[in-house]
């Protein structure tokens, strides 16, 4: 099979494309390679078939812009396969085979629970892959990898006929210590494959290569349980390029914030859970080195969920403790937080006569009421209608908001249960919301050590920047980056991403006697592993780079901490100012650092990424308007009282133009409000910044 690889180089010609998908729109956006312009456009999502919507954001795209699909170099795309797969339990059915004795891990599990449940009511939620479906077989890797019983081949090839025989060619192999020896899960590989040659197969050693049997375990049969959608996902795109005419490669974003080939997601597809939300990241970490401020606390409010991330000097955090729904994923992923409150999010009153809003959305079909598609429940999009912080029309008014269904929705739902006007339901609805975002921000910032009042907020996402002036009201942010095309910042951050994959060991080194040569002979294990994946992505050596890092642990604790080890080699003094870096990273997470007491080594990292050529300027290609650039004007409400609002086209805001609030700034993917008080300037770069 041919591998679906990046081009190390591309022609000084041809355009570059950025398509993510969402729960309502699919955002695309096009790079010319040769003038660094971008062009951008969104869609109605396809939620039956994700791909048509793909395909409908290619031509709409290249319709706008002009272009040919033998245009295309590369494109570049966000998916929710694999995430709404595992939250929706909606996987394939796998097996998953382990050492003899440990058929209960994943029901074992962990001690704990949630931290938002009540751990007298709290039950254990069902497992990807039941008891009953788990399979033992004898054979005993030790810890220092060497062979303690050798693998029952007989028992292996007996599992394999009956899984065959039961028509189940899912299967995840995790294998004790095989982190440290795989030869018993290669071994077991290649039995299955010779009585199932088409079997895929999930190994443990591939997937996650370190230690704690249940997280690793868990890995590995969410790798098998979302392989065959996203492989069945990828095929359908694939599909829809080649009959556009398009010959250029497929990349997705994978969750750590670089792009894999299309063959690598099919392989470890896990990897992909956070494809969409590390794209904007990434984006937004883009603009802040920008506009000069690379510390900014990103949030991405789209029609379902907010996502939020904390990017400190242009580079947002990477955790290796993650979660996907109930389930632990120690793969390595921006670290960022989710929540249910979107512009679709429905609000509605609790049993005990309070307001709630989300995590219920209404999604892209039927929509919020405004939307005239049907739906009638009130959302928050309905609640910024009714309060005069949207225009009439949106999406550069192909689409008109009809205003009478939204206060509709509002009166009959909230306002009168709750005995209030529909203006005051509206602003409940949206101050519910507000709070919600606030509470996710203090979870990446206050509770990892960081004062949000240090960063700038940037909003992004179809409704992030008309919720962006009230967050930063409320936790005392003193500016607010507005990027140029806001609502489709997740596709945009995939067009300036390179190519990454993350490559670990477990090595265990203890205190006094730190086996400097092992730790050497790991790091160059892994270094090479990483060199030859992007040789096989064919990225060349001037354009190769890969980062060192090393999770460690204080002696008897239970969890580690991610740091970098910024020196190329190993030696004492190397890893003295990797602990010392520990140290601070421990203190700075939770008040206090032991420097007296020892510090283990755990697992090492290295990271790969290719550099993909792309032009050093990207301007924006929106057509500025003639005339004035205030467009209109219409009353908004805020804190109760309405103001006589201008609207203005963010098109015709040359740099340098300053506008104070109240107003509204509307442009083709979304809607900005600024408060009265705030004041926007138009940077430079074209981007906004909002102070006040």
């Amino acid at each position: 099979m041919t591998r679906n690889t990046a081009p190390s180089a591309l022609p000084g010609a041809g355009v570059l494309l950025g398509i993510d998908i969402g729960g309502t729109f699919t955002d695309v956006v096009a790079l010319d390679l040769a003038s660094g312009i971008v062009r951008v456009t969104k869609t109605p999502s396809t939620p039956r078939d994700q791909s048509i919507g793909f395909r409908r954001g290619i031509d709409k795209i290249a319709g706008l812009a002009g272009f040919h699909s033998q245009a295309i170099r590369q494109v570049l795309h966000g998916t929710t396969v694999a995430t709404n797969a595992i939250l929706e339990g909606k996987g394939a059915q796998a097996a998953l085979i382990t050492t003899q004795g440990f058929r209960h891990v994943l029901e074992i599990g962990r001690h704990d629970i949630p931290r938002k449940e009540n751990m007298f009511a709290w039950v254990k939620p069902k497992r990807p892959v039941p008891p009953w479906m788990i399979h033992e077989v004898a054979g005993r890797i030790d810890v220092d990898g060497a062979e303690h019983e050798p693998l029952d081949e007989a028992a292996a090839q007996a599992i394999g006929r009956q899984l065959r025989d039961r028509g189940i060619d899912n299967i995840a192999i995790c294998l004790l210590h095989s982190y440290v020896n795989p030869a018993h899960e290669r071994r077991l590989r290649d039995i299955l494959l010779d009585i199932m040659p088409d079997a895929r197969l999930s190994l443990s050693s591939n997937v996650l290569p370190v230690f704690r049997e249940y997280e690793r375990s868990m890995a590995t049969i969410l790798n098998a349980y979302v392989t065959p959608p996203v492989s069945s996902y990828v095929t359908q795109l694939t599909g829809r390029l080649a009959d556009s005419g398009i010959k250029a490669p497929l990349l997705l974003m994978n969750s750590s914030g670089g792009a894999v080939s299309s063959d690598t997601a099919r392989e470890q597809p896990i990897q992909t859970v956070l494809s969409g939300p590390a794209a904007g990241a990434l984006g937004a970490a883009h603009v802040g080195m920008a506009v000069g401020l690379p510390n900014v606390i990103s949030i991405d409010i789209g029609g379902t969920s907010a996502d939020v991330c904390l990017i400190h000097r242009g580079s947002p955090a990477v955790t290796l403790r993650g979660r996907v729904g109930e389930w632990p994923l120690q793969t390595p992923m921006i670290d960022m937080v989710t929540i249910g409150a979107g512009g679709g999010s429905i609000a509605r009153v609790t049993a005990g006569g309070s307001l709630a809003v989300g995590p219920e959305s209404a999604g892209a079909e039927p929509g919020p009421a405004c939307y005239g598609r049907g739906g009638t429940e009130p959302t928050v999009t309905d609640a910024h209608l009714v309060l005069g912080r949207l225009c009439p029309t949106i999406l550069g008014e192909e689409m008109a908001l009809d205003r009478e269904a939204a206060v509709r929705a509002i009166r009959e739902k909230i306002a009168e249960p709750l005995g209030m006007s529909v203006e005051h339901a509206a602003e409940g609805i949206l101050d519910v919301a507000n709070h919600a975002m606030v509470g996710a921000i203090r979870l990446v910032s206050v509770e990892r050590g960081w004062d949000p009042r240090d960063f700038a907020l940037l909003p992004f996402g179809g409704a992030g920047p008309l919720h962006a002036a009230e967050i930063a009201r409320l936790l005392g942010m003193k500016t607010i980056i507005l990027p140029q095309n806001p609502g489709v910042l997740s596709a945009f951050g995939l067009t300036v991403a390179d190519l990454r994959n993350d490559f670990a060991r477990t090595c265990i080194e203890r205190p006094p006697h730190y086996d400097l040569g092992r730790i050497a002979r790991n790091f160059a294990d892994l270094e090479e592993a990483a060199r030859a994946w992007l040789a096989q992505e064919q990225i060349p050596p001037e354009a190769q780079k890969t980062e060192w890092a090393a999770s460690l642990r204080y002696r008897h604790q239970g969890h580690e901490l991610f740091v970098p080890w910024t020196e190329r080699h190993v030696t004492g003094d190397a890893l003295t100012n990797t602990i010392e870096r520990f140290h601070k990273l421990h203190e700075q997470l939770y008040t206090f650092a032991q420097r007296d007491t020892p510090v283990e080594l755990v697992t090492l990292h290295v990271t790969a990424r290719g550099k993909l050529p792309r032009p050093q300027a990207l301007t924006n290609a929106a057509t500025e308007q003639s005339g004035e650039a205030q467009i209109g004007a219409q009353s908004m409400i805020v804190e109760g009282k309405a103001w006589p609002t201008p609207v203005y086209a963010r098109s015709c805001l040359e740099p340098g133009r300053a506008i104070n609030g109240p107003a509204i700034i509307a442009q083709q993917d979304t809607t900005t409000v600024l408060l009265p008080g705030q004041r926007a300037s138009v940077h430079e770069t074209g981007n906004i910044l909002i102070t006040g």
